[in-house]
């Protein structure tokens, strides 16, 4: 009982940081349909960026118990590259999916070398600031507080996205706008405003998710590219364009993955991408995706 306890909020765990990531995913593509291929890279600008802060802060004297504050500033901080970026692609918002493609892909290798740039090609960490809060017991099985209180971030960033969707002007705003373009510029909607605002939004998801996780692992050059791999896992099961989606893929890919490296690591990836073909056989526009006419 405790082994299967301990694989499920192992795979919560990891479904927290996925969902940060693809929620900001989800929402920039359900207003501007684009699909950002640079999210992983986002995320680790944000561990990076968190790194450097922290450790600057606990060197001038920060107390270890506030370094989840240094975190979300760093996070909020690196979040705004999202504006230069959106001017970026912006010039390929009515190009072929290709462009788009190909535009975001290249901002991968573009990140990659600024990361190599600033902070090297070694791996880097937050030393033991994991243990600062202690441990929790859950029924026999131990894991960090501050592994619980990254999951009940994740939970609190799902409650208040869900109701600044559906009960605020700007979130009204935002769902016209990514229901057609045109006819919202039509009524007097900014419509440049408002992509500038969801990609930066979406972005900061990514950036807060880098931050927030890397107390627990390290960074490293590869782990934008890593992430990218089962964020799209998310994308696809949940359907494109679904909140909702986000939220049960990330569950999903992250109970499997931590399945897989229970009981046979060298199945990770491949036990995440059966259940993508197996929803994709049954369902090609994903659990919660809309057919598109």
């Amino acid at each position: 009982m405790s082994s299967i306890l301990n694989i499920l909020l192992a795979g919560v765990f990891h479904a927290a940081t996925l969902f940060l990531v693809t929620a900001g995913l989800q929402l920039i593509f359900g207003v501007q349909r684009i699909l950002n291929l640079a999210c992983g890279s986002i995320y680790a600008l944000g561990a990076y960026v968190g790194i450097t802060l922290t450790t600057w802060a606990l060197a001038n004297g920060l107390p270890p118990y506030l370094f989840p504050l240094v975190l979300l500033v760093a996070g909020l901080v690196s979040g705004l590259i999202g504006i230069p970026l959106e001017r970026l692609i912006r010039s390929v918002y009515r190009r072929p999916e290709a462009f788009q493609l190909l535009l975001t892909f290249s901002l991968i290798l573009i990140f990659q070398d600024v990361i190599w740039f600033f902070w090297g090609a070694e791996p880097q960490q937050l030393s033991n600031l994991t243990m600062t809060y202690g441990t929790i017991s859950v029924m026999g099985v131990t894991m960090p507080t501050y592994n619980i209180m990254l999951i009940a971030v994740a939970v609190l960033f799902a409650i208040g996205l869900n109701y600044y969707l559906n009960a605020t002007r700007s979130g009204k705003i935002l769902r016209a706008t990514a229901e057609n373009h045109e006819t919202g510029a039509a009524m007097a909607i900014d419509v440049k405003r408002v992509y500038v605002w969801v990609f930066t939004l979406g972005t900061t998801l990514g950036t807060l998710g880098g931050a927030l996780v890397i107390p627990t692992t390290a960074a490293t050059l590869q782990m934008g590219v890593e992430l990218v791999v089962e964020a799209f896992a998310v994308i696809v099961l949940g359907g494109l364009g679904s909140m909702k989606g986000a939220i049960v893929g990330a569950l999903i890919v992250g109970v499997i993955r931590a399945i897989a490296l229970f009981v046979y690591p060298e199945v990770e990836v491949l036990a995440i991408y059966a259940i993508v073909l197996a929803v994709l056989i049954w369902k090609p526009s994903g659990l919660y995706g809309k057919v598109e006419a």
